[in-house]
């Protein structure tokens, strides 16, 4: 059995907190700890992969806390139910859940309930603010981005350079630069 940690930092900026997040895993025994820096909403977390295929039925997967290791209770009952599918037991530390219980597993799926529901809370406060913020003139939206650079998008173009390399380059949306495009080519 081994026991396996993973850490992750939305943001290469949050150096300590992913120091403090390895501490904790070493102080629970884990020996092999994967980490990177990356958004939860990224669609690819490389070391995460890393992590799920490396682990083997009889050990143990831990985490601080639920959020560095899935984007939604969705995704996280999915990644917590794959690893158990393959005699991997999951550790939560912040929740001192452990899935090698019924109540663990009890307690994964009510805690994740209760995240879901204050997030549905939370954009719903979001959209009335929204909401109010228009009716009163007072909401911008977000700045359009890709618009802002429609020069660089049209002089790249003429160099020749493919719609997928502009986008990449710019860090604007493969469909923005086809946008772009289309209302500035006859």
């Amino acid at each position: 059995m081994a026991i396996v940690g993973y850490a992750r930092t939305s943001t290469k900026d949050q150096v300590a907190g992913l120091e403090d997040q390895v501490d904790a895993l070493r102080a629970t025994g884990c020996k092999k700890i994967f980490q990177e820096h990356g958004s939860g909403i990224d669609a690819v977390r490389p070391e995460l992969m890393k992590a799920l295929d490396y682990v083997r039925e009889g050990d143990v997967f831990t985490v601080t806390k639920p959020d560095r290791l899935a984007r939604s209770v969705p995704d996280l009952l999915q990644i917590v139910g794959g690893l158990r599918e393959r005699g991997v037991e999951v550790r939560i530390l912040s929740m001192a859940l452990d899935t090698s219980t019924p109540t663990g597993t009890l307690m994964l799926t009510v805690l994740g309930g209760v995240a879901a529901f204050e997030r549905e809370l939370m954009l719903e406060r979001q959209r009335a603010g929204i909401a109010r913020a228009k009716s009163e003139n007072k909401y911008r939206g977000r700045a359009a981005t890709a618009r802002a650079k429609s020069a660089e998008v049209l002089c790249l173009h003429k160099e020749g350079r493919k719609p997928a390399s502009i986008a990449r380059d710019l860090n604007i949306g493969r469909a923005s630069v086809y946008r772009i495009l289309s209302a500035a080519l006859p």
